[in-house]
């Protein structure tokens, strides 16, 4: 059986934004803390080593795969910041063209600062990514 490696743990979200290294990384950190702890209603926790994550949601795939995960989070990491919002909603791709400077992956959206975005823009993809996660799996 497959064995999740990004669980929630019982690591101090504030020790770990101490711990980055960059001290602007550091400060817009402690930022997005308080955008998505303000924007969700969530307390933050620590999802494996490095992710924050707010809220959470238990998913289970056509495969038989399922698991739980954060509704949305971040990770300040070395090279960008890592902000982890909803997989599959297509609102998203609308709401990002407003957004300003970034990259994309699969489930993450990367900047390198707090400076480079919309922040009212990120508080609107915070709700809708964890609006469409609330419809797309209602009973967890």
């Amino acid at each position: 059986m497959y064995e999740l490696k990004t669980k929630e743990t019982d690591s101090s979200v504030i020790e770990f934004i101490e711990n980055v290294e960059n001290p602007k990384k550091r400060e817009d950190a402690f930022k997005l803390l308080d955008i998505f702890t303000e924007t969700t209603g969530y307390q933050a926790k620590m999802w494996g080593p490095s992710i924050i994550g707010f809220g959470s949601y238990h998913y289970k795939y056509v495969s038989g795969h399922e698991g739980d995960a954060p509704l949305v989070g971040f990770s300040p990491r070395k090279a960008k910041i890592s902000l982890y919002f909803a997989p599959g909603d297509t609102e998203r791709e609308d709401l990002l063209k407003e957004f300003g400077k970034h990259t994309t992956g699969k489930a993450c959206v990367y900047i390198n600062k707090i400076a480079d975005i919309d922040v009212d823009v990120l508080q609107a993809l915070i709700h809708q990514s964890v609006k469409f996660l609330k419809e797309t799996y209602p009973n967890e």
